[in-house]
Protein backbone atom coordinates (compact mmCIF):
# COMPACT_ATOMS: atom_id res chain seq x y z
CA UNK A 1 0.00 0.00 0.00
CA UNK A 2 1.27 3.35 -0.48
CA UNK A 3 2.45 6.00 1.97
CA UNK A 4 -0.05 8.89 2.71
CA UNK A 5 1.36 12.07 3.45
CA UNK A 6 -1.33 13.85 4.91
CA UNK A 7 -0.68 18.41 4.82
CA UNK A 8 -2.34 20.87 6.93
CA UNK A 9 -1.11 24.43 8.51
CA UNK A 10 -1.37 22.69 12.46
CA UNK A 11 -0.03 19.00 13.13
CA UNK A 12 -2.01 17.99 16.46
CA UNK A 13 1.13 16.23 18.05
CA UNK A 14 0.00 14.41 20.66
CA UNK A 15 1.72 15.70 23.86
CA UNK A 16 0.96 13.92 27.64
CA UNK A 17 -1.74 16.22 29.81
CA UNK A 18 -2.84 18.87 27.02
CA UNK A 19 -6.34 18.58 26.01
CA UNK A 20 -7.09 15.79 23.27
CA UNK A 21 -7.58 17.40 19.59
CA UNK A 22 -10.78 16.88 17.82
CA UNK A 23 -11.66 17.53 14.46
CA UNK A 24 -9.28 17.56 11.67
CA UNK A 25 -6.95 15.26 14.12
CA UNK A 26 -9.73 13.10 14.34
CA UNK A 27 -10.00 13.26 10.85
CA UNK A 28 -6.62 13.05 10.07
CA UNK A 29 -5.85 10.05 12.88
CA UNK A 30 -8.56 8.07 11.10
CA UNK A 31 -6.70 8.24 7.46
CA UNK A 32 -3.57 7.11 8.88
CA UNK A 33 -4.72 4.27 11.12
CA UNK A 34 -4.40 1.62 8.56
CA UNK A 35 -1.83 2.37 6.21
CA UNK A 36 2.04 3.83 6.94
CA UNK A 37 2.21 7.74 6.34
CA UNK A 38 3.22 10.96 7.59
CA UNK A 39 1.57 14.26 9.01
CA UNK A 40 3.11 17.18 7.82
CA UNK A 41 2.56 20.96 9.18
CA UNK A 42 3.29 23.68 11.22
CA UNK A 43 4.86 22.33 14.39
CA UNK A 44 2.60 25.72 16.20
CA UNK A 45 6.30 27.43 17.20
CA UNK A 46 7.13 30.95 15.91
CA UNK A 47 10.77 31.15 15.57
CA UNK A 48 13.73 33.40 14.25
CA UNK A 49 15.28 31.06 12.09
CA UNK A 50 13.58 27.62 11.11
CA UNK A 51 15.47 24.74 10.86
CA UNK A 52 16.03 23.71 6.79
CA UNK A 53 14.49 20.44 8.11
CA UNK A 54 11.47 19.17 9.21
CA UNK A 55 10.88 17.68 13.18
CA UNK A 56 10.68 14.07 13.02
CA UNK A 57 8.58 12.47 15.69
CA UNK A 58 6.27 9.21 16.03
CA UNK A 59 3.67 8.79 17.99
CA UNK A 60 0.92 6.19 18.47
CA UNK A 61 2.27 4.29 15.34
CA UNK A 62 1.97 8.16 13.24
CA UNK A 63 4.99 9.52 11.81
CA UNK A 64 4.89 13.26 11.99
CA UNK A 65 7.09 16.24 10.71
CA UNK A 66 6.86 19.47 11.47
CA UNK A 67 8.48 22.95 10.70
CA UNK A 68 8.28 26.50 12.26
CA UNK A 69 7.43 29.50 10.97
CA UNK A 70 9.51 33.28 11.31
CA UNK A 71 7.17 35.81 13.09
CA UNK A 72 6.63 37.87 9.76
CA UNK A 73 5.59 34.19 8.02
CA UNK A 74 2.81 33.85 11.00
CA UNK A 75 1.46 37.46 10.82
CA UNK A 76 1.03 37.55 7.09
CA UNK A 77 0.39 33.98 5.56
CA UNK A 78 -1.65 32.75 8.79
CA UNK A 79 -3.29 36.31 10.98
CA UNK A 80 -3.03 38.18 7.53
CA UNK A 81 -4.42 36.70 4.58
CA UNK A 82 -5.42 33.48 6.06
CA UNK A 83 -7.69 34.04 8.82
CA UNK A 84 -8.31 38.03 7.16
CA UNK A 85 -9.38 37.36 4.12
CA UNK A 86 -9.80 33.54 2.89
CA UNK A 87 -11.72 32.99 6.14
CA UNK A 88 -14.50 35.77 6.01
CA UNK A 89 -14.89 35.49 2.16
CA UNK A 90 -15.27 31.74 1.94
CA UNK A 91 -17.61 32.01 5.06
CA UNK A 92 -19.99 34.35 2.70
CA UNK A 93 -18.57 37.68 5.32
CA UNK A 94 -16.86 39.58 2.04
CA UNK A 95 -17.49 43.14 4.37
CA UNK A 96 -14.88 41.56 7.36
CA UNK A 97 -12.44 40.86 4.85
CA UNK A 98 -9.01 42.90 5.27
CA UNK A 99 -6.69 42.39 1.96
CA UNK A 100 -3.41 44.02 2.27
CA UNK A 101 -0.81 42.86 -0.75
CA UNK A 102 2.16 41.93 1.74
CA UNK A 103 -0.29 39.49 3.07
CA UNK A 104 -0.80 37.82 -0.20
CA UNK A 105 2.86 37.50 -0.75
CA UNK A 106 3.28 35.63 2.84
CA UNK A 107 0.12 32.84 1.97
CA UNK A 108 2.48 32.32 -1.18
CA UNK A 109 5.64 32.08 0.37
CA UNK A 110 4.56 29.87 3.15
CA UNK A 111 2.99 27.71 0.71
CA UNK A 112 6.00 27.60 -1.45
CA UNK A 113 8.01 26.61 1.65
CA UNK A 114 5.13 24.06 2.64
CA UNK A 115 6.18 22.86 -1.29
CA UNK A 116 9.85 22.56 -0.89
CA UNK A 117 9.60 20.92 2.62
CA UNK A 118 6.86 18.02 1.59
CA UNK A 119 9.05 17.99 -1.34
CA UNK A 120 12.31 16.25 0.74
CA UNK A 121 10.00 13.75 2.26
CA UNK A 122 7.80 12.74 -0.49
CA UNK A 123 8.32 9.15 -2.62
CA UNK A 124 7.53 8.23 -6.00
CA UNK A 125 4.00 6.38 -5.17
CA UNK A 126 3.44 8.45 -2.18
CA UNK A 127 -0.49 9.51 -1.82
CA UNK A 128 -0.65 13.19 -0.42
CA UNK A 129 -3.71 14.80 0.95
CA UNK A 130 -3.96 18.38 1.46
CA UNK A 131 -6.33 19.78 4.49
CA UNK A 132 -7.84 23.05 4.35
CA UNK A 133 -8.18 27.06 2.91
CA UNK A 134 -4.48 27.85 4.16
CA UNK A 135 -3.15 25.06 1.67
CA UNK A 136 -4.63 26.01 -1.38
CA UNK A 137 -2.12 26.37 -3.83
CA UNK A 138 0.53 23.72 -2.32
CA UNK A 139 -0.32 21.21 -5.55
CA UNK A 140 0.62 24.19 -7.84
CA UNK A 141 4.10 24.41 -6.10
CA UNK A 142 4.57 20.16 -5.72
CA UNK A 143 3.65 20.42 -9.69
CA UNK A 144 5.88 23.37 -10.64
CA UNK A 145 8.55 20.45 -8.68
CA UNK A 146 8.20 17.78 -10.93
CA UNK A 147 5.69 15.87 -8.76
CA UNK A 148 3.36 13.69 -10.39
CA UNK A 149 1.91 11.90 -7.61
CA UNK A 150 -1.91 11.66 -6.65
CA UNK A 151 -2.66 14.36 -4.60
CA UNK A 152 -5.82 15.57 -3.03
CA UNK A 153 -7.20 18.33 -0.94
CA UNK A 154 -10.42 19.11 1.26
CA UNK A 155 -11.81 22.15 2.51
CA UNK A 156 -13.24 21.85 5.74
CA UNK A 157 -14.90 25.44 5.51
CA UNK A 158 -17.84 26.45 3.19
CA UNK A 159 -16.93 27.54 -0.68
CA UNK A 160 -19.39 30.33 -1.60
CA UNK A 161 -20.96 31.43 -5.14
CA UNK A 162 -18.95 32.36 -8.05
CA UNK A 163 -19.58 35.96 -7.70
CA UNK A 164 -18.30 35.51 -4.08
CA UNK A 165 -15.54 33.86 -4.32
CA UNK A 166 -14.32 36.79 -7.22
CA UNK A 167 -14.88 39.22 -4.59
CA UNK A 168 -11.13 37.58 -3.97
CA UNK A 169 -8.10 39.81 -4.47
CA UNK A 170 -6.52 37.76 -7.20
CA UNK A 171 -8.71 34.41 -6.76
CA UNK A 172 -7.45 32.59 -9.73
CA UNK A 173 -4.07 32.30 -8.01
CA UNK A 174 -5.46 31.22 -4.87
CA UNK A 175 -8.79 29.47 -5.49
CA UNK A 176 -7.70 28.42 -9.03
CA UNK A 177 -4.83 26.74 -8.39
CA UNK A 178 -7.05 23.63 -6.88
CA UNK A 179 -6.91 22.54 -10.21
CA UNK A 180 -3.60 21.11 -9.86
CA UNK A 181 -4.87 18.70 -7.81
CA UNK A 182 -6.27 15.17 -8.78
CA UNK A 183 -9.52 15.32 -6.44
CA UNK A 184 -10.86 18.68 -4.85
CA UNK A 185 -13.55 17.09 -2.05
CA UNK A 186 -16.05 19.34 0.00
CA UNK A 187 -18.53 19.52 2.81
CA UNK A 188 -21.52 19.65 0.79
CA UNK A 189 -22.94 19.32 -2.91
CA UNK A 190 -24.18 22.85 -2.57
CA UNK A 191 -20.26 24.09 -1.65
CA UNK A 192 -19.15 21.42 -4.48
CA UNK A 193 -21.27 23.04 -7.39
CA UNK A 194 -20.28 26.26 -6.37
CA UNK A 195 -16.85 24.99 -7.39
CA UNK A 196 -18.10 23.77 -10.43
CA UNK A 197 -19.70 27.00 -11.56
CA UNK A 198 -16.70 29.03 -10.87
CA UNK A 199 -14.30 26.60 -12.93
CA UNK A 200 -17.27 26.99 -15.96
CA UNK A 201 -17.10 30.98 -15.49
CA UNK A 202 -13.50 30.55 -16.27
CA UNK A 203 -13.39 28.66 -18.98
CA UNK A 204 -13.49 24.87 -17.91
CA UNK A 205 -15.16 22.67 -21.38
CA UNK A 206 -17.22 19.81 -20.63
CA UNK A 207 -16.56 16.38 -22.12
CA UNK A 208 -18.67 14.20 -23.69
CA UNK A 209 -20.42 12.54 -20.46
CA UNK A 210 -21.30 16.19 -19.20
CA UNK A 211 -19.31 15.05 -15.82
CA UNK A 212 -15.75 15.85 -17.26
CA UNK A 213 -13.74 18.71 -18.22
CA UNK A 214 -10.13 17.52 -19.89
CA UNK A 215 -7.30 19.50 -20.75
CA UNK A 216 -3.66 18.08 -21.65
CA UNK A 217 -5.06 14.56 -21.12
CA UNK A 218 -5.28 15.30 -17.79
CA UNK A 219 -8.80 15.46 -15.36
CA UNK A 220 -9.58 16.86 -11.92
CA UNK A 221 -12.15 15.71 -9.84
CA UNK A 222 -14.60 17.24 -7.30
CA UNK A 223 -16.81 15.71 -5.07
CA UNK A 224 -18.96 16.28 -2.26
CA UNK A 225 -17.43 14.71 0.74
CA UNK A 226 -19.19 15.31 4.49
CA UNK A 227 -16.69 14.85 7.19
CA UNK A 228 -17.96 12.42 10.01
CA UNK A 229 -16.93 11.03 13.43
CA UNK A 230 -16.32 8.28 15.45
CA UNK A 231 -19.89 7.19 16.08
CA UNK A 232 -19.45 4.50 18.44
CA UNK A 233 -16.58 5.46 20.30
CA UNK A 234 -17.93 9.23 20.95
CA UNK A 235 -21.08 7.24 21.88
CA UNK A 236 -19.11 5.01 24.66
CA UNK A 237 -16.88 8.34 25.99
CA UNK A 238 -20.40 9.62 26.52
CA UNK A 239 -21.37 6.69 28.11
CA UNK A 240 -18.59 6.73 30.51
CA UNK A 241 -18.08 10.27 30.72
CA UNK A 242 -21.30 10.54 33.24
CA UNK A 243 -19.93 8.39 35.97
CA UNK A 244 -17.21 10.99 36.40
CA UNK A 245 -16.68 13.24 39.84
CA UNK A 246 -17.09 16.50 36.88
CA UNK A 247 -20.24 15.13 35.40
CA UNK A 248 -21.87 14.64 38.59
CA UNK A 249 -20.66 17.72 40.19
CA UNK A 250 -22.25 19.76 36.89
CA UNK A 251 -25.58 17.77 37.04
CA UNK A 252 -26.07 18.54 40.77
CA UNK A 253 -25.37 22.18 40.31
CA UNK A 254 -28.21 22.43 37.89
CA UNK A 255 -30.47 21.28 41.05
CA UNK A 256 -33.19 19.82 38.55
CA UNK A 257 -33.32 22.25 35.55
CA UNK A 258 -33.12 21.67 31.94
CA UNK A 259 -29.70 22.46 30.30
CA UNK A 260 -29.56 24.21 26.71
CA UNK A 261 -25.91 23.35 25.61
CA UNK A 262 -23.81 25.37 23.13
CA UNK A 263 -20.46 24.59 22.29
CA UNK A 264 -18.32 27.00 19.68
CA UNK A 265 -15.06 28.95 19.28
CA UNK A 266 -15.18 32.48 19.53
CA UNK A 267 -15.91 33.20 16.03
CA UNK A 268 -18.63 35.81 13.96
CA UNK A 269 -19.68 32.35 11.68
CA UNK A 270 -21.03 30.53 14.87
CA UNK A 271 -23.50 33.20 15.10
CA UNK A 272 -23.14 33.13 19.37
CA UNK A 273 -24.86 36.88 19.46
CA UNK A 274 -28.15 35.77 17.57
CA UNK A 275 -27.89 32.76 20.11
CA UNK A 276 -27.86 34.62 22.96
CA UNK A 277 -30.56 37.09 22.00
CA UNK A 278 -32.74 33.87 20.96
CA UNK A 279 -32.21 32.78 24.71
CA UNK A 280 -33.03 36.38 25.92
CA UNK A 281 -36.20 36.18 23.96
CA UNK A 282 -37.35 32.98 24.96
CA UNK A 283 -37.02 34.22 28.80
CA UNK A 284 -39.33 37.59 27.78
CA UNK A 285 -41.79 36.05 26.14
CA UNK A 286 -41.99 32.68 28.49
CA UNK A 287 -41.64 33.57 31.62
CA UNK A 288 -42.85 29.88 33.09
CA UNK A 289 -39.40 28.45 31.55
CA UNK A 290 -38.13 31.17 34.41
CA UNK A 291 -35.89 29.13 37.36
CA UNK A 292 -36.51 25.73 34.74
CA UNK A 293 -33.71 26.57 32.60
CA UNK A 294 -30.41 26.92 32.70
CA UNK A 295 -28.25 27.60 28.77
CA UNK A 296 -24.29 26.51 29.19
CA UNK A 297 -22.69 28.44 26.35
CA UNK A 298 -18.87 27.00 26.09
CA UNK A 299 -16.56 29.08 24.29
CA UNK A 300 -13.08 28.97 23.83
CA UNK A 301 -11.31 32.56 22.72
CA UNK A 302 -9.60 32.32 19.39
CA UNK A 303 -7.27 34.29 17.23
CA UNK A 304 -8.26 37.55 20.00
CA UNK A 305 -5.58 39.59 18.41
CA UNK A 306 -7.90 39.86 15.52
CA UNK A 307 -9.81 43.06 16.28
CA UNK A 308 -13.26 41.57 15.40
CA UNK A 309 -12.82 39.11 17.46
CA UNK A 310 -11.81 40.86 20.26
CA UNK A 311 -14.84 43.40 19.61
CA UNK A 312 -17.00 40.28 19.46
CA UNK A 313 -15.83 38.78 22.77
CA UNK A 314 -16.49 42.38 24.10
CA UNK A 315 -20.06 42.16 23.13
CA UNK A 316 -20.97 38.50 23.56
CA UNK A 317 -19.69 39.15 27.47
CA UNK A 318 -21.65 41.83 28.19
CA UNK A 319 -24.98 40.46 26.28
CA UNK A 320 -24.77 37.79 29.03
CA UNK A 321 -24.15 40.02 32.04
CA UNK A 322 -27.09 42.16 30.68
CA UNK A 323 -29.35 38.24 30.44
CA UNK A 324 -28.51 37.18 33.75
CA UNK A 325 -28.58 40.59 34.93
CA UNK A 326 -31.78 41.11 33.95
CA UNK A 327 -33.91 37.97 34.35
CA UNK A 328 -31.74 35.76 37.06
CA UNK A 329 -31.80 35.72 40.84
CA UNK A 330 -30.13 34.83 43.70
CA UNK A 331 -31.12 30.83 43.60
CA UNK A 332 -30.66 31.20 39.59
CA UNK A 333 -28.13 31.80 36.54
CA UNK A 334 -29.95 31.44 33.58
CA UNK A 335 -26.99 31.76 31.18
CA UNK A 336 -23.77 30.54 32.15
CA UNK A 337 -21.00 31.99 30.07
CA UNK A 338 -17.57 29.96 30.06
CA UNK A 339 -14.15 30.98 28.12
CA UNK A 340 -12.52 27.15 28.62
CA UNK A 341 -11.32 24.76 26.51
CA UNK A 342 -12.84 21.03 28.12
CA UNK A 343 -11.37 17.52 26.62
CA UNK A 344 -13.31 15.54 24.46
CA UNK A 345 -14.62 13.23 27.40
CA UNK A 346 -15.77 16.72 29.31
CA UNK A 347 -17.63 17.87 26.12
CA UNK A 348 -19.32 14.43 25.49
CA UNK A 349 -20.47 14.01 29.20
CA UNK A 350 -22.19 17.61 28.87
CA UNK A 351 -23.49 16.76 25.38
CA UNK A 352 -25.11 13.51 27.11
CA UNK A 353 -26.31 15.89 29.85
CA UNK A 354 -28.15 18.50 27.53
CA UNK A 355 -31.83 18.57 26.98
CA UNK A 356 -31.39 20.67 23.85
CA UNK A 357 -28.16 21.71 21.66
CA UNK A 358 -28.35 25.08 19.83
CA UNK A 359 -25.93 24.49 17.19
CA UNK A 360 -26.79 27.68 14.94
CA UNK A 361 -23.90 28.96 12.94
CA UNK A 362 -24.63 31.90 10.72
CA UNK A 363 -22.39 29.72 8.09
CA UNK A 364 -20.11 26.56 8.77
CA UNK A 365 -18.92 23.43 6.91
CA UNK A 366 -20.18 20.87 8.75
CA UNK A 367 -20.19 21.62 12.53
CA UNK A 368 -19.29 18.31 14.12
CA UNK A 369 -20.65 19.80 17.45
CA UNK A 370 -24.13 18.57 16.38
CA UNK A 371 -22.71 14.92 15.05
CA UNK A 372 -21.31 14.59 18.41
CA UNK A 373 -24.24 15.43 20.61
CA UNK A 374 -26.49 13.30 18.37
CA UNK A 375 -24.10 10.22 19.03
CA UNK A 376 -23.22 10.89 22.74
CA UNK A 377 -27.09 10.55 23.77
CA UNK A 378 -28.85 8.57 25.74
CA UNK A 379 -31.30 7.03 22.79
CA UNK A 380 -34.12 5.81 25.78
CA UNK A 381 -34.58 9.75 26.84
CA UNK A 382 -32.43 11.60 24.08
CA UNK A 383 -32.03 15.28 23.86
CA UNK A 384 -32.69 17.97 20.79
CA UNK A 385 -30.51 19.52 18.35
CA UNK A 386 -31.77 22.90 17.14
CA UNK A 387 -29.42 22.92 13.81
CA UNK A 388 -28.65 26.25 11.73
CA UNK A 389 -30.34 25.57 8.02
CA UNK A 390 -27.01 26.97 6.83
CA UNK A 391 -24.51 24.37 9.12
CA UNK A 392 -22.92 21.88 6.40
CA UNK A 393 -25.04 19.25 8.68
CA UNK A 394 -28.04 19.95 7.80
CA UNK A 395 -27.90 18.01 4.49
CA UNK A 396 -27.65 15.45 6.57
CA UNK A 397 -29.13 15.65 9.96
CA UNK A 398 -31.91 17.97 8.72
CA UNK A 399 -34.79 15.22 8.91
CA UNK A 400 -33.90 14.72 12.57
CA UNK A 401 -32.52 17.79 14.39
CA UNK A 402 -35.18 20.90 14.66
CA UNK A 403 -34.14 23.44 11.26
CA UNK A 404 -34.06 26.97 12.06
CA UNK A 405 -32.74 30.50 10.65
CA UNK A 406 -30.13 31.98 12.90
CA UNK A 407 -30.93 35.27 11.55
CA UNK A 408 -34.95 35.20 12.83
CA UNK A 409 -33.92 35.45 16.45
CA UNK A 410 -38.02 35.69 17.69
CA UNK A 411 -37.99 32.32 15.51
CA UNK A 412 -35.24 30.43 17.04
CA UNK A 413 -36.56 31.11 20.34
CA UNK A 414 -39.47 29.56 19.40
CA UNK A 415 -37.86 26.48 18.45
CA UNK A 416 -36.06 26.58 21.26
CA UNK A 417 -39.43 26.48 23.52
CA UNK A 418 -40.69 23.61 20.98
CA UNK A 419 -37.44 21.73 21.70
CA UNK A 420 -37.81 22.03 26.08
CA UNK A 421 -41.40 20.67 25.16
CA UNK A 422 -40.78 18.01 22.84
CA UNK A 423 -43.12 14.80 23.96
CA UNK A 424 -40.38 12.18 24.49
CA UNK A 425 -41.63 9.27 21.65
CA UNK A 426 -40.93 12.60 18.91
CA UNK A 427 -37.11 13.28 20.72
CA UNK A 428 -36.69 9.19 20.15
CA UNK A 429 -37.69 9.12 17.07
CA UNK A 430 -35.83 11.89 15.71
CA UNK A 431 -32.96 10.49 17.33
CA UNK A 432 -33.32 7.57 15.74
CA UNK A 433 -33.58 8.99 11.87
CA UNK A 434 -29.68 11.14 12.98
CA UNK A 435 -28.43 7.78 14.11
CA UNK A 436 -28.81 6.10 11.38
CA UNK A 437 -27.03 8.82 9.29
CA UNK A 438 -23.86 8.90 11.55
CA UNK A 439 -23.51 5.01 11.77
CA UNK A 440 -23.31 4.69 8.25
CA UNK A 441 -21.22 8.01 7.09
CA UNK A 442 -18.35 7.39 10.13
CA UNK A 443 -15.14 9.11 9.75
CA UNK A 444 -13.24 5.59 8.57
CA UNK A 445 -15.67 5.63 5.66
CA UNK A 446 -15.28 9.16 5.31
CA UNK A 447 -11.44 8.90 4.76
CA UNK A 448 -11.24 5.84 3.18
CA UNK A 449 -14.47 7.47 0.57
CA UNK A 450 -12.18 10.02 -0.25
CA UNK A 451 -8.84 7.94 -0.86
CA UNK A 452 -10.87 5.92 -2.90
CA UNK A 453 -12.47 8.15 -5.29
CA UNK A 454 -8.46 9.43 -5.29
CA UNK A 455 -6.45 7.10 -6.20
CA UNK A 456 -9.17 4.81 -8.15
CA UNK A 457 -11.04 6.03 -10.83
CA UNK A 458 -13.70 3.56 -10.72
CA UNK A 459 -14.48 4.25 -6.85
CA UNK A 460 -15.07 7.93 -7.55
CA UNK A 461 -17.81 6.33 -10.92
CA UNK A 462 -19.51 4.50 -8.76
CA UNK A 463 -19.67 7.07 -6.00
CA UNK A 464 -21.43 9.23 -9.33
CA UNK A 465 -24.29 6.41 -9.36
CA UNK A 466 -24.94 6.47 -5.49
CA UNK A 467 -28.54 8.03 -4.45
CA UNK A 468 -29.69 9.36 -1.75
CA UNK A 469 -30.66 6.40 1.24
CA UNK A 470 -33.17 8.12 3.71
CA UNK A 471 -31.29 11.05 5.38
CA UNK A 472 -28.12 10.64 3.93
CA UNK A 473 -27.33 12.31 0.99
CA UNK A 474 -25.42 11.17 -1.63
CA UNK A 475 -21.77 11.47 -2.23
CA UNK A 476 -21.30 11.76 -6.09
CA UNK A 477 -18.56 13.85 -7.57
CA UNK A 478 -17.96 15.31 -10.81
CA UNK A 479 -14.86 15.50 -12.80
CA UNK A 480 -13.42 18.85 -13.43
CA UNK A 481 -10.87 20.60 -15.22
CA UNK A 482 -9.67 23.90 -15.97
CA UNK A 483 -8.31 25.81 -19.59
CA UNK A 484 -6.23 29.23 -18.86
CA UNK A 485 -4.63 28.55 -15.46
CA UNK A 486 -3.37 31.38 -14.03
CA UNK A 487 -4.14 33.79 -16.56
CA UNK A 488 -1.71 36.76 -16.70
CA UNK A 489 -3.93 39.33 -15.10
CA UNK A 490 -4.41 37.17 -12.11
CA UNK A 491 -0.75 36.27 -11.35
Amino acid sequence: MSRLIVVSNRVAVPEAGKVSAGGLAVAVNAALKERSGIWFGWSGKITEQPSDQPAISMRNGVKYAVVDLKEDDYQEYYNGFANRVLWPILHYRVDLAEFVRSDLSGYIRVNKNFAEHVSKIIEEDDIIWVHDYHMMPLARYLRERGHKNRIGFFLHIPLPPPDLIQALPRHGEIVGSLVHYDLVGFQTESDRDNFGRYLEGRGARPGNDGTSYEIAGRRVRIGAFPVAIETESFARRARHAMRTNFMKDFRASLTGKKMVLGVDRLDYSKGIPNRLEAFETLLRTAPEWHERVTFVQITPKSRTSVPEYAEMDRYVSTKAGQINGEFGDVSWTPLRYVNKTYSRSALAGLYRAADVAMVTPLRDGMNLVAKEFVAAQDPEDPGVLLLSQFAGAAAEMGGGALMVNPHEVEGVASALRRALEMPLAERRDRHARMMTVLNTNTIDHWAQNFLDALTDPPALDALLSTRSNGLRPSAPACLMDWQGLHRAQDL
